[in-house]
């Protein structure tokens, strides 16, 4: 194993090398996947319709809920295998991956059996109309038989980058972007397969990318791969995997349900217009978030491995960079939708009607843009140090603290405008509990560490 992709160098090269190291590949993974996504939106609004966007959009809802169940074992999976190899256990962090792949394959089986069933019943209740209801489902139909594929590819990638193979985790999810590119307007265009046929080439793209990746992990020569007996399931280790993950699941899961009153307010204020506008605000937010996502990506089995290790100094030194750089990445994503929405909803459709929604909703709700990549980051920090009941506390808090209640109110005085609104006075808020939180642990260490030096001296 080359000295690039030994975990233990996570102890002792320079934090912002490692950042580097680590974060371009997850922040270029990232960025590709988010693209995808934005790319697909528009080969869809062009190609299919406008009212395939809000068709699109009636989905969201309920691909936050496969995401939820992917990322409560994904990143779970990985926080716990880099706190493995922090603690040079690297039999552990064996363990975790077998066990990662085997919840994988169950809850994929479990949950899309169950949402496939009640496919309509699901999107009617998210908000579908008998206009979008019709999209929506060929999306997801397609989408669900897919779910163990993309389950898997999904979440060991997590666990290749936190186990020292972080180009190659970039690398997987390029190969995947890549696919669907290239198959989504053949599917399209050429054979008029419509919105099924942009959710087979997902599926297909995905199962590329699941078959690089288990090639990963079947290679001997990979610090942690498969050995004989991975299909054994421990229970704590499923508990740990599942503290860890609890986070972002019920972030997700939140998620879900704000979009749906989102969905529903939208429809009683603009019709499925203002959804399909929803859904071009939430691709390009999304574009940045995922940037921001890329750098904890980036700052997990850093910070995770230093924690496990007790060098708590490189702990905060990778956290304090890790904010420096959501921040500007944020700030880039709130001159751009401030200076060009018109130009940026644009791309997504020929509909002025729904480019003219789309762009004043941009403006609104992108407000508090830079101090939202602050509560992301430090939502993360807290989970990949394993404190699961803050980062799970950090994540609600923006979602039903702060935005259920402002979606609740607003919209009622200011239609649209208020709901765009919500989103922008709910991030402010988290901020600054973000911002509470993280001064009180703080605090909290230093007080620890002070104790332990004058026990030594």
């Amino acid at each position: 194993m080359t000295n690039q992709n030994n975990p233990h160098i996570l102890g002792t090269e320079p934090i912002g090398k490692l950042l580097l190291q680590y974060s371009i590949p997850a922040i270029i993974g990232m960025t590709v996947t988010s693209l995808y996504n934005i790319i697909d939106s528009i080969f869809i609004g062009h190609g299919v319709g406008a009212m395939a966007i809000s068709g699109l959009a009636i989905s969201f809802p309920l691909m936050n809920l496969i995401i939820a169940v992917s990322t409560l074992v994904g990143i779970g999976g990985s926080a716990i295998s880099s706190i493995r190899l922090g603690q040079k256990d690297r039999a552990g962090a064996t363990e975790v991956l077998g066990t990662v792949l085997m919840l994988c394959l169950v809850n994929s089986v479990v949950f899309g059996s169950l949402f496939l069933i009640f496919l309509n019943p699901i999107l009617i209740f998210f908000g579908a109309s008998s206009t979008t209801l019709p999209y929506a489902h060929d999306f997801m139909q397609v989408i669900l038989l897919g779910t163990p594929i993309s389950y898997t590819m999904i979440s060991l990638n997590n666990v290749m980058r936190a186990t020292g193979y972080p180009k190659k985790a970039m690398l997987s999810s390029m190969i995947t972007v890549l696919a669907n590119v290239i198959l989504a307007p053949i599917f399209i265009f050429k054979f008029h397969w419509g919105i099924k046929g942009a959710a087979l080439a997902t599926v297909i793209s995905q199962f590329i990318g699941m078959i690089w990746v288990l090639h990963h992990f079947m290679n001997k020569d990979s610090y942690v791969h498969f050995q004989k007996g991975f299909h054994k399931i421990r229970k704590q280790v499923v508990l740990n995997i599942f503290s860890i993950g609890m986070s972002p699941f019920l972030m997700n899961v939140c998620a879900c349900g704000i979009v749906i009153i989102i969905n529903k307010s939208l429809e009683d204020n603009g019709g499925d217009m203002a959804i399909g506008a929803y859904g071009i605000i939430n691709r390009v937010q999304t574009l940045f978030v995922m940037v921001v996502l890329g750098v904890t990506m980036g700052m997990q089995p850093i910070i995770g491995y230093n924690y496990g290790a007790k060098q708590i100094d490189r702990v905060k030194k990778t956290l304090k960079a890790g904010i420096i750089a959501g921040f500007s990445i944020m700030s880039l994503g709130f001159v751009l939708c401030e200076l060009f929405p018109h130009a940026i909803s644009a791309m997504f459709t020929n509909d002025d009607s729904l480019i003219g929604l789309a762009a004043t909703g941009l403006r609104i709700s992108v407000l508090a843009f830079p101090l939202v990549s602050c509560q992301i980051v430090i939502s993360n920090f807290f989970q990949s140090i394993g404190k699961a009941k803050v980062s799970i506390f950090l994540s609600l808090s923006r979602q039903l603290i702060y935005l259920l209640p402002c979606l609740l109110i607003l919209p009622s005085m200011f239609g649209t405008k208020g709901v765009w609104g919500s989103m922008a006075v709910s991030d402010f808020m988290s901020f600054f509990t973000a911002i509470a939180m993280l001064t009180i642990h703080i605090k909290k260490i230093s007080k620890q560490n002070q104790i332990m030096a004058e026990n030594r001296a």
